[in-house]
């Protein structure tokens, strides 16, 4: 019976103890490593992605989008350490850099309504600049750099994929910078720049297109600045398109892309789902394409750079969250919470 009271007895200091150890800390919504992230740095990050939540949005949508975004601060967190340890953090002069780029668009005066819209200082910008460099340049170091394709794995994929290289009629390669009206939050851009409006829409691709005439990189512009999930991450690039395709989405583009020159972008079109700018990469006519065909290789280590860059990165970062110690504050009050009335 005594063994039992003093087994009872540890037990419960135990569960005390704790207790104790894992109060939440005031204002804290999680801490990696025993660094923390606070609600007003979750809360300040909410109102630069989604400066006006969409109409009808319930609490339980706002909450989950705050999670969502709570658990990328801590992937976010992670690496930055990491790269810290390895001396890759970026330095002044990549900041600026990154930040003549941005606001070579706009005027002052534009550019600090487009901060003020997003509820931040220019300092602010300049740290998520800092940031954004840094996680990049880990990645680039521990991940790009170390992928290697083969001739063999060039080989073997096109052997093991020789009809996606056989066209059965003429195709066009494109690739697009699409705009959007749509305050949606879930529809964005790498850059978090986001037209609310017509309007705003209008003027954000007026903007790209008089970047695209002072010479900036097409695809850079598009990874940056286009809302298409799909080809946002390739440059734009929508890949081989065949003619009939074009043709049954709208005569009328099938007749702007036929009429394009290769490597000259279009004008800012009017589409059902926003503004585009099309430019035409290649024209294939129909056929099999040979594996010595530059173009199919380039197409092939492409895609298998692509692969692996995703998967290792998603694997590389899981890794990195292993060896951390996370403990996030925000899920544990909503799961606390479940079911209490308010």
């Amino acid at each position: 019976m005594k063994r039992y009271f003093v087994l009872s007895a540890i037990l419960a200091a135990g569960l005390i103890l704790a207790s104790c150890k894992h109060a939440p800390p005031a204002g804290v919504a999680a801490e990696v490593n025993g660094d923390a992230i606070t609600y007003a740095e979750l809360e300040k990050t909410y109102q630069s992605q989604f400066p006006q939540p969409a109409e009808g949005s319930s609490e339980d949508t706002i909450m989950s989008q705050k999670l969502e975004l709570l658990n990328s601060l801590v992937t976010n967190r992670i690496m930055l350490r990491r790269a810290e340890q390895l001396g890759l953090t970026a330095v002044d002069a990549d900041v600026d850099a990154e930040l003549t780029k941005m606001k070579a668009p706009y005027t002052k005066e534009e550019f600090d309504k487009k901060l003020a819209e997003r509820h931040m200082t220019l300092d602010d910008l300049k740290a998520q600049i800092r940031r954004d460099l840094t996680v990049n340049k880990l990645v680039n170091k521990e991940i790009t750099s170390k992928i290697t394709i083969t001739d063999a794995d060039v080989t073997n994929f096109y052997n093991a994929n020789k009809a996606m290289f056989n066209l059965a009629e003429p195709e066009i390669r494109i690739a697009q910078i699409l705009v959007t009206p749509s305050p949606n939050p879930n529809v964005r851009n790498l850059k978090n720049s986001k037209a609310q409006n017509d309007k705003e829409a209008q003027m954000k691709i007026s903007d790209i297109e008089a970047r695209l005439q002072r010479g900036e990189d097409f695809a850079t512009l598009a990874q940056n600045y286009s809302e298409d999930p799909n080809s946002a991450p390739n440059g734009g690039d929508m890949g081989m398109i065949p003619v009939s395709s074009l043709e049954q989405a709208s005569p009328e583009l099938r007749r702007l892309v036929e009429g394009l020159q290769v490597g000259v972008a279009s004008q800012p079109i009017h589409t059902q789902d926003g503004y585009r700018i099309l430019k035409v990469l290649s024209r294939e006519p129909a056929g099999q394409r040979d594996l010595n065909d530059p173009r199919v290789q380039q197409n092939i280590r492409e895609t298998l750079l692509n692969r692996k860059n995703q998967l290792l990165q998603a694997a590389y970062y899981e890794v990195e969250r292993n060896r951390s110690k996370v403990v996030n504050y925000l899920a544990q009050s909503i799961v606390g919470n479940t079911g209490k009335t308010k």
